[in-house]
């Protein structure tokens, strides 16, 4: 009676275990910021890993259970010493090696480092507090500098060139590739390629301040040619008309942090703006970009994202914050 009480309580506790392991995968349920929804090799390589080792711990677990249920099971004095110890040592010891043996050496090419030519196209990314300066560097252009979005051409490699001036960041686009840190005074170089076109996400995976769940950025993989005409797109200066926003944004010195190219001087300390109104979200990925969510955030960007380092401006008058809202929308 005992022992089936205890083998009643060992199999609550698997299934138990079993509900468990399984909620993480529950979590990950999304198309766009998902390790179960890859869009890049070396994501889908992952997930084609974490798959195989998932049934090498299920055979191992289901081959443990097999074990204890028999060993609860079987009559007292059925299994001799010598049959135990043989038992211990083929299911316990050899069969169990050679299993994790296999397994680590389906999962070693993947380890090998994916090579990169000086034709591929390389990125750099910065990460700041709390948002991400992005520089594309394609072989004989011009570099073209972005904020809070990542695009990549399908399949095209891409280096990126991930680095940090302040603290430590962490890179991670869960459906592209792995976590890779940003280190101050050092760059770190991750290789990818995405497979498929859509709009993803990327956060923040490392702490880095008040504002580091409200660290995100959109990631765009599109068509070659299209991303090729967005490129060049994005080399050509602001068109800027008189407004009222304009000089708003310049009477309170906005141009003295954010660069508008073609418009003043350039400047390095916040995102570059040049195109900001062709972004589909403000804020490193917090907020859409709607006029009252830019008029809101120009004004008191502390309350949207606490530890943000542009200063808020109380003084500023609403009807001023709408006139540069609309001069922002307008920047495409």
């Amino acid at each position: 009676m005992r022992r089936k009480m205890v083998g009643k309580v060992m199999m609550r506790k698997a299934i138990f275990l079993s509900v468990g392991a399984c909620l993480p995968l529950l979590a990950a349920c999304n198309q766009h910021q998902s390790t179960l929804a890859p869009f890049g090799e070396e994501a889908d390589k992952v997930l084609s890993i974490t798959i195989v080792l998932v049934i090498g711990a299920i055979i191992l677990a289901g081959g443990l259970a097999l074990l204890m249920r028999h060993a609860m099971r079987a009559p007292e004095g059925r299994l001799t010493h010598k049959g135990g110890m043989k038992l211990v040592l083929w299911l316990g010891g050899i069969g169990p090696s050679i299993l994790l043996l296999g397994l680590l050496l389906y999962a070693l090419p993947a380890m090998r480092p994916r090579e990169v030519a000086n034709n591929d196209l390389r990125i750099g990314v910065e990460g700041e507090q709390f948002w991400w300066r992005v520089r594309y560097a394609p072989p004989g252009g011009s570099v073209v500098e972005t904020a809070n979005e990542l695009r990549l051409p399908v399949g095209r490699t891409v280096e990126l060139l991930l680095r940090s001036p302040d603290v430590i960041h962490s890179f991670w686009v869960p459906g592209l590739a792995g976590k890779m840190d940003m280190i101050p005074g050092r760059t770190n170089r991750l290789v990818v390629r995405a497979t498929k076109a859509g709009t993803y996400r990327g956060v923040c995976a490392e702490f880095c301040g008040l504002g580091h769940a409200l660290m995100a950025f959109d990631v765009i993989a599109m068509e070659p040619a299209a991303f090729e005409r967005w490129l060049a797109e994005q080399r050509k200066p602001a068109i800027v008309t008189a407004s009222p926003g304009a000089r708003a944004f310049a009477s309170y010195g906005c141009s003295g942090c954010h660069s508008v190219r073609g418009v003043g001087p350039v400047a390095k300390i916040g995102p570059d703006l040049t195109h900001f109104g062709s972004r589909p979200t403000l804020a490193a990925g917090v907020l859409p970009m709607t006029h009252a969510n830019i008029a809101g955030f120009v004004r008191e960007p502390g309350k949207t994202k606490p530890g943000v380092r542009m200063p808020a401006f109380p003084q500023m008058s609403a009807a001023e914050a709408d006139q540069i809202a609309s001069y922002l929308q307008g920047l495409k």
